[in-house]
């Protein structure tokens, strides 16, 4: 029995044997490979590793031809639809588990949504070791040698290094196919806390050959993993939150218990471009960002290279005078705040330091207001010091412990969200800053990488992590949906923990920390094939030493996206200040057309390496571009852009520079005389 589940944009094809056996044919826009006939649990869109059962085969440590998936036989289908939605749900059944596969389809984008629900029919516990989120076998590109038409894109991460995307034949990443099945495996993953911090929890495949592509995503803001390889002679992708191997996650089910995998998203396109438009399409549809936040606007942030998280009430006046002038809308305090002196170890009671502030934090934010911004402030809400009074209050159980220890990270305790006395805590903090401050906006920092898990009330201590971490966003929903006005930003020393569990939820996602304008330049190029054009907000921090080219290029590194404005305010000539004014008049004019803009990346997405990149972004009637020219880059730079012809391009910003840009056969040229420049162009 064949079961189409295909859209306008998308093919999705299941078999269904006479036994009960269940294959994914195929899932793609434009076909992977020929037609071919595909049996066994090999090809099961279900992989599912068992405590105490056997495997199908040698699997040398690889999630394919998983012991939890060779009995299960499909005994029931349906599909719901509602708008724009379309939903299957199959349901998978042996002696000892009800499996669930849930697939979303959407009339007008090319991707999927999927995730697997166990649940223990027997009447003895069973050991979830493994189970996907999404698996598909079937990558092969027909007679073709695999190594010579697919390439798989890594993005990798790091603090001050984010949104790194590298491109690699499978060889180059060690897998050459030499024998019936191969021993390699080409796997990502990410083990505690900080989601992002070595990979964004994404990946690409694309065969120019074929015009085939497929980008992904991982819904974790913990632990995940993803991984390719061969089995039955075919390539196959799986997708997955935790994992036993690779980052201590088991789950046991008792009889009745039900687990639920994280959430995926797989977008198809021709190329890495194509598919990253119908991610963003796909992220538009499941993110939840508050009314306020709908008009994007402009926010000051006192922190880099400003006060250094060393606010005062003098400090914070007359600064909060100087973002009025420029036109910000939103004015941030950000760390140092609660504490007279050192404040890195004492966090947690989240009550200002009348050292700081002798007349209180509500006349600081009251004159924000009064300039007609509104007060937000810095919070790192999921941590308490060592040395905080409340941690030697609250019982162990508020925290993460590993062997009979709580675990410390960087003098900070990990608090454990599961936990209703710590939710209590957190909610009557955010309560006490909207109703007694007037706070607006809440920069929800995360410093700390707090690991594996916690062992209490767990399986496993991975299992106490995806718990914790589910019921995290959780909270953050509670309030938002509390204080509808609120703003909520994401922060975890930047980009840490950018994935779309946390950025469903949140409003805006700090890309990165990033202090050095130059080097924050391919991070604000890259960022939005990780994040929302709406919600990925860059640093615009300029100094007062620096040149004209160098402020212009902080004011450039923002404008597609989101400004957090900061830097040497007080220190800025006349000069200085009206070109940082006529960058934020610029953003006001043209920040409407955010919300709807698509990423693509003519020049190829930047390489750290590159003196000479772009980024571009698609409207309805336009298309916008940010280029730089970094020191050793040329001068002329020539994009490839479709229906050029037919579109007049002008420089956005600056007014001020040599900078020009016109049309020619095929795309633009747009020339930067300096070294170290940038210009934000619109067709």
């Amino acid at each position: 029995m064949t079961l189409d589940f295909s859209q306008k944009n998308l093919n999705m094809i299941f078999e269904i044997s006479d036994t009960g056996e269940l294959v994914l044919a195929d899932v793609s826009k434009n076909p992977w490979q020929d037609a071919r006939e595909k049996k066994g649990p090999h090809f099961s869109p279900i992989q599912l590793q068992l405590s105490g059962v056997n495997n199908c085969d040698h699997s040398f440590a690889k999630h394919n031809g998983t012991s939890g998936s060779k009995n299960l036989r499909c005994v029931s289908h349906t599909v719901f639809e509602r708008g724009d939605t379309k939903k299957l749900e199959l349901v998978l059944a042996d002696s000892d588990a009800r499996v669930t596969l849930h697939y979303e389809l959407y009339s007008d984008i090319s991707c999927v949504r999927s995730w697997s629900e166990i649940e223990n029919i027997s009447e003895n516990p069973i050991g979830v070791e493994y189970i996907s989120s999404f698996a598909f076998n079937g990558l092969s590109t027909g007679d073709q040698k695999a190594d010579e038409c697919i390439r798989v894109m890594i993005p990798h991460s790091a603090w001050y290094k984010e949104s790194n995307w590298k491109s690699y034949s499978l060889s180059e990443l060690g897998y050459e196919k030499r024998s019936a099945i191969s021993w390699k495996k080409i796997a990502v993953s990410n083990s505690g806390t900080w989601s992002t911090k070595d990979y964004l929890p994404m990946g690409a495949l694309v065969s120019p050959e074929r015009k085939s592509a497929m980008l992904w995503q991982i819904e974790s803001n913990n632990s995940w993993q993803w991984e390719i390889s061969d089995a039955a002679n075919d390539l196959y992708l799986c997708l997955s939150g935790p994992t036993e191997q690779e980052s201590h996650w088991h789950k046991e089910l008792r009889t009745g218990e039900r687990f639920e995998s994280v959430k995926v998203c797989v977008a198809f396109g021709e190329d890495f471009d194509s598919s990253l438009a119908e991610m963003t399409k796909y992220r538009r549809k499941i993110t939840n960002r508050s009314r306020a936040d709908g008009h994007l606007p402009v926010i000051f942030n006192d922190y880099m290279n400003c006060l250094w998280a060393n606010p005062t009430e003098e400090k914070s006046l007359a600064l909060i005078d100087k973002a009025a002038s420029l036109g910000a809308e939103y004015y941030c305090m950000d760390a140092g705040w609660y504490a007279d002196g050192f404040w890195w170890d004492l966090v947690g009671e989240w009550k200002e330091s009348r050292t700081r502030f002798p007349n209180g934090l509500r006349k600081v934010f009251d004159y924000v207001r009064s300039k007609g911004m509104i007060p937000g402030i810095w919070v790192e809400i999921e941590v308490m010091g060592i040395n905080c009074p409340l941690a030697r209050v609250f019982d162990d159980d508020c925290f993460f412990v590993r062997h009979g220890r709580r675990v410390i990270d960087s003098g900070r305790y990990q608090l454990d969200f599961r936990n209703p006395r710590v939710r209590e805590h957190a909610t009557k903090v955010i309560d006490r800053l909207v109703t007694e401050y007037g706070v607006g906006y809440i920069k929800n920092d995360y410093n700390i990488e707090s690991g594996i898990g916690t062992e209490l009330y767990s399986d496993s201590f991975g299992d106490g992590l995806l718990s914790h971490s589910r019921a995290v966003c959780e909270w953050v929903a509670e309030i938002k949906a509390k204080y509808p006005e609120l703003i909520w930003e994401n922060c975890s020393s930047g980009g840490m923990r950018m994935d779309y569990a946390q950025l469903s939820v949140a409003d805006i996602q700090s890309t990165s920390d990033q202090n050095v304008c130059e080097f924050n330049t391919h991070i604000a190029a890259s960022v939005a094939s990780a994040v929302l054009p709406e919600q990925a907000a860059v640093w615009a921090y300029p100094l007062a030493s620096d040149t004209q080219s160098a402020f212009i290029t902080n004011m450039v590194n923002a404008l597609p996206l989101r400004i957090h404005l900061s830097g040497e305010a007080f220190n800025w000539s006349n000069e200085q200040m009206a070109l940082v004014r006529e960058a934020i008049d610029c953003y006001k004019a043209t920040r409407s057309g955010i919300s709807e803009a698509i990423p693509f990346y003519p020049l190829g997405i930047p390489q750290y390496s590159d003196k000479n990149f772009c980024s571009a972004y698609k409207l309805a009637s336009s298309i916008r571009l940010a280029v730089w020219r970094l020191d050793g880059g040329c001068e002329s730079i020539f994009i490839p852009i479709e229906d050029s012809a037919d579109r007049t391009p002008k420089i956005l910003f600056p007014s001020v520079s040599a900078s020009r840009v016109e049309s020619v056969d095929g795309g633009i040229k747009v020339i930067l005389p300096e070294p170290g420049s940038a210009v934000y162009i619109e067709l």
